[in-house]
């Protein structure tokens, strides 16, 4: 890649001249070039530029700042753009090219169209009437849409302080882009664009005038002339749409904030009291609806255990009532706008303030989420959610540009739908949706995209997904592309896990108690992909977790089945074939059981340190934490071993199955939900920084958060649900619990200064 300097732009210059402010036609096609290599010093002395090739580059956006007042055609075809907002100082432009950036959506050309106000060539294409369309007749649409919101919502210009502005701004703002619809679902992401713009421009001259005291033009509403009182706080509600996909189609979902405690179909969060200490609900789990017709036998994404008395419960466990004022988002008939993917990347995640060792970690419910309804319907409470995971930041700090949202976007799955939900704002980014599928597990993980013309492959964050199909589902979140799908089962899948070393291998584990390896290897540009199988374990029952051990996860992998827990050696060589587990893992608890009790079900399992395992059994109240190295180290050879305990955990008694465990190790922090809603919670910071661990007494949890109870509009109370699966964001800055009744609660970390 050469260096952008005075003598190389006047090499690459026509006609050639001595000066850059003489350069009319500048080439600098197929460089590799990054926004990070264009001076924008150097380059705001081309005054006579009239024709720029940057094609062929790796440009995402154009650095800003960059100052070309006789610029009239851009040629940008075959980069990586996805910030389109970053060209509106060239606005003079009147062509431009951008064919072959794989993330530029009908929005994007929309807000081309508004920022380039003479532009009227895009790619090749007369553009001009339906620009003046857009930047003239929707535009004055829009300007009228907002005033009215203003007149109805609002009404009284805060002018007090400039943090009452501010709050009313961005008040306004959200209000706005949530409750005006307008044009095609496909073009919501610049409506809302547009509209944010429109809100601020109106607030703004409405503070001019008011400065200027000029009341001769639209009238600013007072309470005196509209009866409305100055707004009180509004409580935050979501409202979206379910918007399906189908592969290799791109398109925006629908979900936006409202501000509105109105909204229809609006939950709201109340004071849950504890129910009496003993009671406990059958197992929710019902027959899934469909079954496969190459899997007659799989009818519930969980096997259905039979009831069974549970042990006694321990009395003194400590409580707290979780209260928030934020309105819950549900599916409504309305439609309504949402945001679509940020277009401005971030890698940037809010950094927590340092944690003394063992300090609770203050969490407070921020949103709840009906985001898998059937047919959109705000009354479905029978949708079961299944897995969540959070999307990571690649290891080794490499390059983050596919990586959104700072860390704050989960995923979601249950019933035919995934979702992808920034746990800031409460908005579903992005919805999958497969009819006839039922989807039971999912993950993360990061592949290479190769490019034409020989560029540099780069990393993309995929996300798979699997049920009760057998089949994997393979996304691009960021480009709303489902790239394809691959038979990993004739039965349904159960789980599946990435090897966090090498993006392309995929565990799955399915109905037909086997754990398939795959290799999924990258896509191009095109997203065509092969996967291959390399290996097939081999278990006695279904698996329901699998974890790689963080010190050895190519060479060795833990998996919970409904018959044990068992170990494997996945090491990969010639002629790997199938595989029977090395060992299984025992637990104190099994020297408890009787006709009645089994509890050889491993339903959660995840790891604390590289070497401390947190593991729980079905009909345990306690989780297990144990040493995987010492456990090993004491197998002589194939058969079981126990585990070498190091500390039990008081949790909840209770006889519904499959509530996984999540931990947060960088935190030293543990979450498992009960079939009462709540969350137990374990700070273990100096448990896993003592030097002697030895087991002890049972450990009780550090806090149990209670369920937020959510209500309808007609202030009906939700039935409490069983808490399914629970994820950590990094640094433990959200929590997401999913239930079995349809509801995704986002919680966020507060610490008190």
């Amino acid at each position: 890649m050469a260096k952008i300097t005075e003598k190389f732009l006047l090499e690459r210059a026509s006609p050639k001249t001595k000066t850059l402010e003489q350069i009319q036609t500048l080439n600098l096609s197929l460089l590799a070039l990054q926004c990070k290599d264009l001076p924008v010093k150097l380059l705001s002395r081309l005054q006579s530029l009239e024709s720029w090739d940057l094609s062929g580059n790796r440009l995402e956006e154009l650095p800003k700042g960059l100052a070309l007042p006789s610029l009239r055609s851009l040629d940008l075809s075959d980069n990586e753009m996805e910030d389109v907002t970053t060209l509106d100082s060239l606005t003079g432009l009147e062509e431009l090219k951008l064919d072959g950036n794989i993330y530029i959506t009908v929005n994007d050309e929309y807000k081309l169209m508004v920022l380039l106000p003479k532009l009227k060539t895009y790619n090749d294409k007369n553009i001009g009437g339906r620009a003046d369309h857009i930047r003239h007749t929707s535009s004055s649409i829009l300007h009228d849409r907002v005033v009215a919101i203003w007149a109805t919502k609002f009404g009284v210009l805060e002018t007090n302080s400039q943090e009452k502005m501010e709050d009313m701004e961005r008040d306004f703002v959200a209000t706005a882009q949530c409750s005006i619809q307008f044009g095609p679902n496909s073009t919501r992401d610049y409506i809302r664009w547009r509209v944010g713009i429109l809100a601020k421009e109106y607030l703004r001259s409405l503070l001019q005038r008011t400065e200027e005291g000029d009341k001769s033009q639209e009238p600013i509403i007072t309470k005196e002339n509209n009866g409305i009182d100055s707004p009180v706080k509004r409580k935050q509600s979501l409202l979206h749409q379910d918007l399906q996909l189908t592969p290799r189609k791109r398109a925006r979902g629908d979900a936006c904030s409202s501000p509105s405690k109105d909204s229809p179909g609006a939950l709201h969060l109340t004071r849950q009291r504890a129910g009496p200490a003993g009671a406990v609900r059958a197992s929710p789990r019902k027959a899934a609806s469909a079954q496969l017709a190459a899997s007659p036998a799989v009818k519930t994404p969980r096997k259905i255990l039979v009831e069974q008395p549970p042990p006694k419960e321990d009395g003194g466990r400590p409580k707290r009532s979780a209260t928030g004022d934020r309105g819950l988002p549900t599916s409504t008939a309305t439609p309504v706008d949402r945001e679509g993917s940020p277009r401005k990347r971030s890698c940037i995640r809010p950094q927590p303030p340092p944690r003394e060792e063992g300090e609770r970690v203050q969490l407070k419910p921020l949103h709840v989420l009906q985001c898998h309804s059937k047919q959109n319907s705000p009354e479905d409470f029978s949708t079961a959610l299944w897995a969540c995971a959070f999307q990571p930041l690649p290891h080794g700090g490499g390059d983050t540009s596919c990586f959104t949202a700072g860390g704050r976007l989960v995923a979601t799955c249950g019933g035919d739908s995934i979702c992808v939900i920034d746990c800031e704002t409460g908005l579903v980014m992005k919805k999958y949706k497969v009819p006839g599928e039922e989807f039971f597990t999912l993950g993360w993980s990061t592949v290479q995209m190769s490019r034409d013309n020989g560029a540099p492959a780069r990393p993309c964050a995929v996300l798979a997904a699997g049920g009760k199909r057998g089949l994997v589902t393979l996304t691009h979140p960021q480009s709303n592309v489902a790239y394809g799908e691959f038979r990993a089962s004739r039965k349904a899948l159960s789980t599946l896990r990435f090897s966090p070393r090498q993006g392309n291998l995929l565990f799955t584990g399915a109905y037909d108690n086997k754990i398939t390896l795959w290799d999924i290897g990258g896509v191009d540009s095109q997203y065509k992909y092969k996967a291959s199988q390399l290996m097939v374990l081999e278990c006695s029952s279904t698996p329901l977790h699998l974890c790689l051990p963080p010190a050895s996860p190519d060479t060795a992998l833990l998996a919970a089945t409904d018959s044990g827990l068992h170990c494997f050696n996945t090491q990969l060589s010639p002629g790997s074939g199938k595989r029977a587990a090395e060992m299984e893992i025992t637990f104190p608890i099994y020297k408890q059981e009787d006709k009645d009790h089994s509890y050889r079900t491993i339903d959660g399992l995840g790891f604390l340190t590289n070497d401390i395992v947190a593991s729980k059994c079905h009909l345990q109240p306690s989780i297990y934490l144990w040493s995987l190295g010492q456990t090993r180290g004491q197998a002589k050879r194939r058969g079981s071993v126990a585990a070498v305990l190091l500390a039990e955990l008081q949790w909840a008694a209770t006889s519904v199955p499959y509530l996984s465990l999540s931990t947060c190790p960088e935190e030293g922090y543990l979450v498992c939900g009960d079939d009462r809603g709540r969350l137990w919670s374990y700070s273990l910071h100096n448990l896993l920084l003592e030097n002697n661990h030895q087991r002890r007494e049972l450990v009780p949890p550090t806090e149990v958060l209670e369920w937020p109870a959510p209500l309808m509009r007609s202030s009906s109370p939700v039935e409490v649900p069983s808490i399914n699966s629970v994820a950590m964001g990094r640094g433990l800055s959200y929590l997401v619990a999913l239930s079995d009744k349809n509801m995704v609660v986002v919680w966020k970390r507060e610490d008190s200064s």
